[in-house]
């Protein structure tokens, strides 16, 4: 099963709330509040994100954290990267060394090319994305007679 740790799965929680608020800056402390994320592990993801340039910083008494870009500017490939690192589903879909078996692999191209096709879905899909909210689906009714003919 292919899954994001809960560091990533918490980074678009926060990220989510930081692009809700435009460009203002945040305090850990508010995000930590109003994310319902305890401060350490806001700290922590804060601070991952700003390495990856997906935040800027300020210190000072109105300092706090930012969004670098616009929201449909930063991708959901750049959040997951932070945390997790390069994006890879097999070892040699980043990996420039061979492993045992590659001599008689024939199918590291093609993992590298279903590994290609997810980064490249999640380089489609931005922060904006996930803020605006999803679309209800449609109710269907279904005539009660219908169902006895």
């Amino acid at each position: 099963m292919l899954r994001l740790s809960k560091l990533t799965d918490y980074a678009t929680v926060i990220l989510s709330f930081m692009a809700k608020e435009k460009r203002r800056v945040c305090a850990a402390m508010e995000i930590a509040a109003a994310t319902g994320i305890a401060v350490p592990t806001v700290s922590k993801i804060l601070k991952l994100l700003v390495n990856a340039k997906v935040l800027m910083s300020t210190r000072g008494a109105k300092g706090g954290y930012m969004l670098a870009r616009e929201p449909e500017a930063i991708s959901v490939a750049a959040i997951i990267s932070a945390l997790e690192g390069p994006i890879a589903l097999t070892e040699c879909s980043i990996s420039k060394q061979t492993c045992e078996q590659a001599s008689g692999c024939g199918i590291r191209a093609n993992w590298h090319l279903i590994n290609q096709t997810i980064h490249n879905a999640l380089e489609s899909v931005t922060l904006a994305d996930l803020v605006r909210p999803a679309p209800m689906p449609e109710e269907i009714h279904i005539p009660i007679a219908s169902l006895y003919q």
